[in-house]
């Protein structure tokens, strides 16, 4: 038995809660899903990479310093989904932490964008959620666990050329909200991500759109800066370490709670000289950020081909 000071110490300090338990993180293949796989590996998770993207899945998972595995499929597909769920269990074992952080964005007037496009949006962002909350659900039953839905400020007020995703993410904030009422008496805690600006390849383009660009530009000055995919991971590590009932990215979010019902006026406002030109209205939808367009060709690609006019 070690008696020294050193010893005590280690038998006496508590364990980091995340420590040895399993965690999903959907969208994980780059940028907020890469670095939130990699932050709680680091807390000492054991952690499922879920995604699209077979081969830079692969890699994300194979530089993670702890134990892993990584699961290429469609959040929207529930066979899929549910066969993910299953080789998680076998593999890592139950998991304690789901994150539904899988998420497109396109950008471009209602009109202009392909419907197809459009619903995709939908399908990822909201009902790829509630997908994923239904195949893991057993499990975080088993082990009284932790849902994380990650949305954005776009739920707090909508912003046009972005309704897709404005809608998707303020729905998705509502299926938390009305899932937290249903599990909680099962012991499953589940929490809601608020996300800023942040630096992913879905901001890549933004000075190049005049609406988002405008809206940034007409921020107070600590509400433009762009924060780093790893200091939201971090960010969102801590609130998972205290099964926290929201999560804010950056942390002064939360005094925007209640100020959202003046940010429709407000962002109406700020846009309303920038569709007065007209420039931005006629141009057409466009899928934001490389992983973007790596689901909507990979959805093209699995569709069946049209009807030939011969």
């Amino acid at each position: 038995m070690d008696d020294s000071p050193g010893g005590r110490r280690a038998r006496t300090a508590p364990a980091h809660p995340l420590h040895g338990r399993v965690a999903v993180v959907t969208g994980a293949a780059r940028g907020v899903g890469e670095a939130l796989a990699r932050s709680l590996t680091g807390a000492g998770m054991q952690v499922a990479l879920l995604g699209r993207e077979e081969a830079t899945l692969l890699t994300a998972a194979e530089s993670l310093p702890g134990r892993s595995m990584c699961v290429e499929c469609d959040i929207t597909d529930r066979t899929a989904l549910a066969d993910a769920a299953r080789r998680v269990e076998k593999e890592l074992g139950p998991a304690s932490v789901v994150v539904a952080n899988a998420g497109i964005a396109v950008s471009g007037p209602f009109d202009g964008t392909a419907a197809e496009l459009w619903e995709r949006v939908i399908d990822v962002n909201l009902t790829g959620s509630a997908n994923t909350a239904r195949a893991f659900l057993p499990q975080l039953t088993t082990t009284r666990g932790y849902f994380l839905q990650i949305t954005s400020t776009a739920a707090f007020g909508a912003a046009p050329m972005m309704s897709a995703y404005c809608a998707s993410k303020a729905g998705a904030e509502s299926f938390a909200l009305s899932l937290r009422g249903e599990v909680e008496p099962e012991g499953i805690q589940v929490g809601i991500a608020y996300l800023h600006w942040t630096g992913t390849d879905m901001l890549s383009g933004i000075d190049d759109d005049p609406v988002l660009e405008a809206l940034r530009r007409n921020q107070p000055r600590p509400a433009r800066r762009i924060h780093s995919a790893a200091q939201v991971a971090q960010w969102l590590t801590h609130g998972i370490a205290r099964r926290s009932r929201h999560i804010y990215a950056p942390p002064w979010l939360r005094w925007c709670q209640p100020l959202r019902p003046l940010f429709p006026a407000l962002v109406a406002r700020t846009t309303r000289r920038e569709l007065r030109t007209g420039g931005a209205m006629a141009s057409r939808g466009e899928v934001l950020g490389v992983g973007g367009q790596a689901d909507w060709d990979s959805y093209r690609a699995s569709r069946p081909a049209p009807p030939s006019d011969q």
